[in-house]
């Protein structure tokens, strides 16, 4: 049980976690480790492991196959959009956009997750580590500011996130995707292995491998290895991929120093102009309206990259006019996603007489092969892409969580399989534009009473050169691999499609440029830390939730050992 109902009416606690996905639920965990007596707001509904009522539903078991009607569409106009959100098995974890709107200067999908657990429920698991090839590239290419860490920073924490949630995979010798503690990777099918070889041979510089997922290929305490069922969206009743709700919060709740509280809206982080700190936080309860205070000696903010600095821009103060810590004028500003949705796609005449069991839910990855060095220098587009996609006979996006949420399998076994195909989908990196921004929005209020979003963000020039490459290197890799009738694609995407929505609190090394420091605390504000995807200075080119989770245990020592020295 994750809920201390002891904790309901005592307002002050050691460390206060506001948000309980990927970030949050690590900061509660190594917090609560430490002997901190933690509270973790959570602005959605409790949601216990195993608490997962489609986890083991068949489409024809929920109504209308699990399609929602033209009437439950209208609560959910953006999310439909996006094809991720808006299907019976999982509706239930997102929030209605009539009753949390946002509004949009430019397209943004944004992709939401109010619960327990937020979006650790739901995210598509790739998991890989940055190196300096990212931490050093604003500063050799006088892109935006430089990060205030690199990779040896971070490296010892990687090791710490991989061994507790479980990350499997292969090694690949490559200094620009550093090797972490993996279990044993999962499979390639045949018509991977097949193309992963011609890549080989035909390539000195690019090599393709199964991806690395944090779905356990070997179980972990309670947690089991998976079974590759690819319902990893509906939760997991095994535990088989990390979620804060499988992992996580269950080791805070083994301290006893770990109290959660649900429905509980963070409006704004209470200043102290004597200590020149945060000493709580302001809270509207989502249930019965009422306005609740909590004080802490720490505060982890952890609630989204956006959802973070909407409480840090909502908290103002006659310190803080602009917002919480927002001396640099950059809260807010540098919004980074992944650009995706594009590549190529073939087909081979081999294999038919084989096929695979399961539904494994994780696909191939080529690692980044442009702008790596002076051989791999691009004159056209600065950093670079990977590639996620597989191969299949029955719909090759299914292997790529971000593509393809809630695939119509019924249709997969009773069709004839077909030929094999195989497709490529690559995943590009933003750069940080001081001008892609999120802003208050005072004249539209949520089901709350509360100050909505505005977003004002796009792809520019860069982004746009690089997609040119990411479809023609992807052919010309599936054509040299041997495969047939292979076309290029562009489906388009809108920031926020990615879900991985980074900056707008972004890190830096100079309190006039950056809203944290190297140990990602408020400059102005010390004993507030942002650890989520708000704290990202760039967005290189790989998903990013591995690296919030090793800056946040880092955070964490960091913010305890501060509390020991300084009280």
């Amino acid at each position: 049980m994750y809920f201390n109902t002891n904790g309901e009416d005592e307002v002050t606690y050691d460390a206060i976690v506001v948000g309980s996905g990927i970030s949050g639920g690590w900061a509660a965990k190594e917090l609560c480790e430490k002997g901190m007596k933690t509270m973790v707001l959570e602005r959605g509904r409790m949601v216990k492991h195993g608490d997962y009522p489609t986890a083991n539903l068949d489409d024809w078991e929920m109504k209308n196959r699990g399609k929602l009607t033209k009437e439950e569409l209208k609560d959910y106009e953006k999310n439909n959009r996006t094809g991720y959100t808006t299907n019976r098995a999982y509706i239930h974890q997102w929030p209605k956009d009539t009753e949390h709107p946002y509004t949009e200067e430019k397209p943004f999908d944004w992709i939401r997750s109010y619960q327990v657990g937020g979006r650790s429920l739901l995210w598509g698991r790739q998991s890989y580590r940055w190196s300096d090839l990212d931490f050093e590239a604003n500063a050799k290419e006088g892109v935006a500011v430089d990060w205030p860490i690199r990779y040896k920073d971070i490296a010892p924490w990687y090791d710490k996130v991989e061994k507790f949630i479980g990350v499997s995979g292969r090694k690949a010798g490559l200094p620009h995707l550093p090797d972490g503690i993996f279990q044993k990777p999962m499979e390639l099918n045949c018509i991977e292995k097949e193309v992963a070889e011609r890549i080989k041979e035909n390539y000195n510089d690019r090599m393709m491998m199964i991806g690395r997922a944090a779905n356990l290929t070997e179980p972990i305490g309670t947690r089991g290895s998976c079974q590759s069922r690819n319902r990893c969206m509906r939760g997991c009743p095994y535990g088989a991929y990390f979620s804060s709700n499988s992992s996580t919060l269950p080791a805070a709740e083994a301290t006893g120093n770990l109290t959660i509280r649900p429905w509980s809206i963070v409006m704004e982080l209470i200043y102290d102009d004597k200590t020149q700190k945060a000493k709580g936080v302001r809270i509207k309860d989502a249930e019965s309206g009422e306005i609740k205070e909590y004080f802490a000696k720490v505060i982890f903010l952890c609630a989204s990259s956006f959802g973070s600095t909407w409480i840090m821009m909502n908290s103002k103060s006659e310190r803080f006019p602009n917002g919480f810590g927002n001396d640099s004028g950059e809260l807010g500003h540098n919004v980074m996603d992944h650009h995706f949705k594009l590549g190529a796609s073939g087909k081979s005449e081999k294999f038919a007489d084989q096929y695979y069991k399961g539904r494994r839910p994780n696909g191939i990855y080529v690692p980044r092969f442009q702008n790596l060095n002076d051989k791999t220098k691009r004159k056209d587009y600065l950093r670079g892409f990977g590639y996620q996609g597989g191969g299949s006979r029955a719909g090759w996006w299914q292997n790529v969580a971000e593509a393809d949420f809630g695939a119509d399998y019924k249709n997969a076994i009773t069709n004839s399989p077909g030929d094999w195909s195989m497709g490529l989908m690559g995943f590009g990196e933003c750069l940080p534009y001081h001008e892609n921004r999120i802003y208050l929005n005072e004249d539209v209020k949520d089901i709350h009473g509360l100050p909505t979003l505005t977003m004002d963000a796009e792809w520019k020039d860069n982004e746009y050169a690089m997609r040119k490459e990411m479809m023609s290197a992807a052919a010309e890799m599936l054509e040299r691999a041997g495969l047939k009738d292979v076309e290029e694609y562009d489906s388009g995407c809108n920031p926020g499609l990615g879900i991985h929505e980074m900056g707008t609190a972004r890190m830096g090394r100079d309190p006039k440029t950056s809203v944290l420091n190297g140990n990602n605390q408020v400059h102005a504000a010390t004993n507030v830390y942002v650890t989520d995807g708000a704290a990202m200075t760039s967005a290189a080119c790989v998903n990013p939730s591995l690296t919030y989770m090793a800056l946040t245990a880092r955070a964490v020592e960091h913010a305890v050992n501060d509390l020991k020295k300084n009280g």
